[in-house]
């Protein structure tokens, strides 16, 4: 990557954490601040796969009951993945803003306790704790380039970083099928924009209309956005398999792919690109690399 880059790139491996994903993170600093009546309680969430596996990770290893919400959009390997934590799974609607309704009437209806999946101070400090390990393992980093989709790890991610070395850049990635954050800063405010079908599925989903922290943030810190077509992404992909011998998720594919395509890069800088993800279904993926 670095001759597409004219400068070193490193790549941070989220895939390589034990549930795959970097979510692992911000889901168990929340459930670590949860008190003995509200481990009890139980659990409840939305997701678009990664964050909804790290909850029930961290909830199975905590002995704490959890559900997760999915909308029908999200692959059958994730599902799985988090019914093999056991947690329970309700899978409702065509979008990750449909499927928080469920969410949010389990938290009226049953009490348990909502695990947001990035709009929350706590998951934003855990993922932030990716950002705090870029700046000591690479501390001459220049730009970081961030899968971006409701926010919660470029904010940590941004947080971190620039609170050390305020002159990196911080750039964040996503589709161009139904990119929520990017649509809301075109704004200038949290809109809603519909969920579509892509190859970085784990970029999909709203912001939310009452977003608190991430739009803020990321209007704040993140200096640039970068949209990706379908066809970029899965050369993302293929060159992350074929020549690194990595596997990735399109989400987790999209810093890479951004240098490939020309979008990001090709400025000299050292640049870390953050892959964030491997839950990736093998028979799509191999269709897509091979």
């Amino acid at each position: 990557m670095s001759d597409v880059n004219s400068g070193p790139v490193y790549l941070k491996l989220e895939s390589l954490q034990e549930t795959g994903a970097f979510k692992l993170r911000g889901a168990t600093n929340r459930l670590l601040t949860l008190t003995p009546e509200e481990r009890a309680r139980g659990v409840v969430t939305v997701s678009t796969g990664n964050h909804g596996r790290a909850v029930a990770f961290a909830a199975q290893q905590l002995g704490v009951k959890a559900t997760v919400c999915l909308s029908r959009l999200v692959p059958e390997n994730k599902k799985a993945a988090i019914r093999a934590l056991g947690a329970e799974l309700r899978v409702v609607g065509q979008s990750q803003d449909e499927a928080s309704v469920e969410a949010e009437r389990l938290v009226d209806e049953q009490g348990l306790i909502y695990v947001p999946p990035f709009d929350d101070f706590d998951i934003i400090a855990g993922q932030g704790t990716l950002g705090l390990e870029i700046v000591e393992d690479c501390p001459e980093v220049e730009e970081v380039l961030v899968p971006l989709s409701g926010g919660g790890l470029i904010a940590g991610v941004a947080l971190a970083v620039k609170g050390s070395l305020p002159g990196v850049r911080v750039v964040g990635i996503s589709m161009d099928r139904g990119p929520a954050m990017y649509h809301s800063l075109q704004a200038g405010k949290p809109v809603e924009v519909p969920e579509e079908e892509s190859l970085a599925d784990s970029l999909g989903g709203g912001i939310g209309l009452d977003n608190r922290f991430t739009f803020p943030l990321v209007r704040e810190l993140v200096d640039e956005v970068i949209l990706l077509s379908e066809a970029e992404i899965a050369a993302g992909m293929r060159h992350l398999f074929r020549e690194e011998r990595l596997v990735a998720e399109g989400g987790a594919a999209v810093g890479v792919a951004a240098l490939l395509s020309g979008e990001a890069g090709g400025r000299g800088r050292t640049t870390v690109a953050v892959i964030s993800g491997c839950n990736v279904d093998m028979n799509a993926f191999l269709s897509v690399v091979s």
